[in-house]
């Protein structure tokens, strides 16, 4: 389609004729992300607010559909790339967001920690390297005073501002591990996230049902700090949480993008945001149905 025949369609909003509008926007909507520019350059020429509302309406409709079938690829898929997850999740929020800005600030962090190591370091020594070049070199802390900011879930906003929760920092501390060969994996843990660190002679697969190959236990909301299995059975005692044995084995990435999703929803119930809070129950229904 031609940009005189996608104005013409951008002039027929204004149809009063409801069947008419209905048409055109429905044309406009399923020419995809192609026609954002003109719709955007339409916005821009208008001075008339009702045409300008439409146009964004269209403009946010294409957005999400296009972010949507991205989202169910990757579920579709296997979803074996948890930076591809949460960097999907993200740009429901930032439709604009390119992978590559998140990658190439992934793999600065991932570098520098890949300098400091070395074949004959032991877990436990690693993990002190990825502390250090994460929380004290980078600067990543936990962010109590803001907690349920929806800022803290969005992987660009995390590493934008050194901030998360303890999911968020999770993630960008396990993706760096894995990108590094490290086995670190995310746990479930109720009220806390945390990773586990698995023996490198463990069975094959990740999400085996048992917990005898977790060397120990990581929590990156309190700077990396390493646990033992009574640690976290103590922990759930305390919090009169009841044992369960998913609560000490790693759990698949898309339980990871669940959760964070969950995060999502609470957030913006407590802003009284209902539009977000709509978005994000359709995207966690769309992760239930894989299940």
């Amino acid at each position: 389609m031609t940009k005189n025949e996608i104005n013409a369609l951008i002039n027929l909003l204004d149809d009063p004729n409801r069947d008419v509008f209905e048409a055109v926007t429905e044309n406009l909507i399923n020419k995809g992300t192609g026609i954002i520019p003109e719709l955007e350059k339409a916005w821009e020429n208008s001075d008339d607010q009702f045409h300008q509302d439409r146009l964004e309406e269209i403009i946010q409709k294409i957005q999400y559909n296009h972010s949507i079938n991205a989202f169910r690829l990757w579920i579709q898929s296997g979803y074996t790339d948890l930076l591809e997850g949460i960097y999907l999740l993200t740009r429901f929020q930032y439709p604009d967001l390119q992978f590559s800005e998140i990658i190439k600030q992934i793999e600065k962090i991932q570098k520098d920690v890949w300098i400091e190591l070395n074949n004959n370091l032991t877990a436990l020594e690693k993990v002190r390297i990825l502390n250090h070049i994460i929380f004290d070199v980078h600067g990543f802390s936990k962010n109590p005073g803001d907690f349920y900011n929806p800022a803290n879930s969005y992987i660009n906003k995390v590493l934008e501002l050194k901030q998360g929760n303890p999911i968020s920092l999770a993630i960008l501390y396990s993706v760096i591990a894995q990108r590094l060969g490290l086995p670190i994996y995310g746990v479930n843990l109720p009220r806390n996230f945390i990773l586990a660190y698995r023996d490198d002679y463990g069975p094959e697969s990740v999400y085996d049902e048992q917990a005898e190959d977790i060397l120990f236990y990581i929590n990156p909301y309190n700077k990396g700090a390493v646990h033992s299995k009574k640690e976290i059975d103590h922990f759930l005692k305390e919090q009169k949480i009841q044992v369960r044995k998913s609560y000490f084995i790693p759990c698949s990435n898309l339980e990871i993008i669940e959760r964070v999703t969950n995060n999502l929803v609470n957030s913006y119930e407590k802003l009284n945001n209902s539009e977000k809070v709509i978005l994000y129950k359709e995207i966690r229904k769309e992760l239930n149905e894989e299940k």
